[in-house]
């Protein structure tokens, strides 16, 4: 690796080890915690990348981006932010960052996107300002430190401002129609109407022109394509055939297996290609359970604007959370934590008061993947391939064997729990392993042991 790189962020410990690490790569590196500093050494000529931080003492990285490219075009800029929002992901791509990255970020990750940056002849653009929407993005719940949710902002600020079509995949509640309006709100179309087609809109043989009269060259959203029939698709299909330049933007959004939807005759051909120019599939909140104290945190904080008592998950109750399915992802936990916060009688919310809720909540199956015959093996490589994918050819964080365990080992070391009622000797011959190493992996697991009488 060869170049100077401009190192901007006021954590000490990450100038430090940024240095370290890019000195020893063979880099020159000037570090500094001022947004200042850094703009003086830009319009000197210095630095052949620039890694800057968006919140800086005294200014935003991002919003400093547009005139970083005036004055060196072509320079590249690789922004890492605390700040894990589809907001800060989106507006990083419209101002034109060369890469985005999270923080706690993985340091061999940003040394080859660095390299990269230092070896890519960038072609010089037009800088676009940062579009931040207002406050509107800090109202969604598309937060996230995972991976998944890192490649799903990415995918999004990449498609934002195209022409191309757009499928939003996954399950009930993982928040499909909030991606579509974050799409819209983003693009060059947000001062434009946003209108959602359901299939009652679409009933009237004159429901598609009645559509896109409210458009009015916006953005549609097909809400649940998958339940339409074959008359709306029909009309569906027609309307986007007479779609003229000025057309609005087209999105849809499925919950259902729309292929398997096509191999059963459900689903017209013309119309799934038609619709599919960008999949964006949402990962369920089984797949980012390292998100869930953040968006627990967001939640409650919400709701203490909203004028509710302050409230906190202990270290038992949030544990519980981590562990439960969440069936109903992103909108069945706001909707847990809400009630936590109505009927936890103290301040800290207790691993009891998250029992009782969660006790009452159905344990619905999820409405996309594989039927009731699916073998457990074919649902694990379906969920981990994606997880693959997800990281679009990026590989995930070190620790997968580990993580993947822990995941199939707690639900069945408590599901074999309380099928023998606690009694852990016959748990342990259940499950076919020693009973020290039961005991072992309970308190490693945190596993809440309850013996009680079989009633069967």
């Amino acid at each position: 690796m060869d170049g100077t790189v401009l190192v901007a962020d006021d954590d000490r410990t990450i100038r430090t080890v940024l240095t370290q690490a890019l000195t020893r790569a063979g880099c020159k590196v000037h570090a500094t915690s001022s947004l200042t500093t850094l703009m003086r050494w830009v319009g000197e000529g210095k630095g052949d990348l620039v890694i800057s931080d968006v919140m800086m003492p005294d200014g935003n990285g991002i919003e400093a981006l547009p005139d970083i490219l005036q004055q060196r075009p072509g320079l590249p800029v690789i922004v890492i932010s605390a700040q894990n929002t589809i907001t800060t992901a989106i507006a990083a791509n419209e101002a034109d960052a060369y890469d985005y990255l999270p923080k706690p970020f993985d340091l061999p990750d940003l040394m080859k996107r660095a390299n990269r940056a230092l070896e890519r002849k960038r072609v010089a653009v037009k800088p676009v300002a940062a579009q931040q929407g207002g406050d509107a993005g800090d109202e969604l719940p598309l937060i996230g430190r995972t991976p998944a949710m890192q490649a799903l902002y990415k995918l999004v600020a990449q498609v934002v401002n195209t022409e191309l079509p757009v499928m939003i995949t996954g399950e009930s509640g993982t928040g499909k129609s909030l991606i579509a309006r974050a799409i819209h709100d983003f693009s060059d179309r947000r001062t434009l109407p946003f209108v959602t087609a359901t299939p009652n809109d679409l009933a009237d043989i004159d429901g598609p022109a009645t559509i896109l009269s409210r458009a009015k060259g916006g953005s549609i959203l097909f809400d649940e394509v998958g339940d339409l029939d074959d008359d709306a698709q029909a009309r569906v299909v027609r309307m986007l055939d007479s779609l003229t330049d000025d057309a609005p933007r087209i999105m849809a959004t499925s919950q259902q297996d729309l292929m398997d939807k096509l191999e059963k005759g459900q689903m017209r051909q013309d119309l799934f290609y038609r619709l599919g120019g960008v999949t964006i599939a949402i990962p369920s909140l089984r797949e980012r359970v390292d998100d869930i104290p953040l968006l627990s945190d967001h939640f409650l904080a919400r709701a203490e604007r909203d004028g509710a008592p302050q409230k906190v998950l202990s270290k038992g109750a949030l544990e519980m959370v981590r562990a439960y399915s969440w069936p109903g992802n992103v909108r069945q936990l706001e909707n847990t934590v809400r009630r936590l916060i109505v009927t936890s009688p103290e301040e800290e919310i207790g691993r009891g008061d998250v029992e009782m809720v969660l006790g009452n909540q159905p344990e619905i199956e999820p409405l996309i993947g594989g039927g009731d015959t699916e073998k457990l093996s074919a649902s694990v490589a379906k969920h981990l391939r994606r997880y693959f994918d997800l990281h679009g050819g990026v590989l995930p964080p070190p620790g997968l064997y580990t993580r993947i365990l822990r995941e199939v080992e707690l639900p069945l070391i408590e599901i074999a729990l309380d099928a023998t009622a606690g009694n852990q000797a016959k748990c342990a011959d259940l499950l076919g392993i020693n009973r020290n190493t039961l005991r072992k992996k309970v308190t490693d697991l945190d596993i809440r042991v309850t013996r009680r009488r079989k009633l069967m």
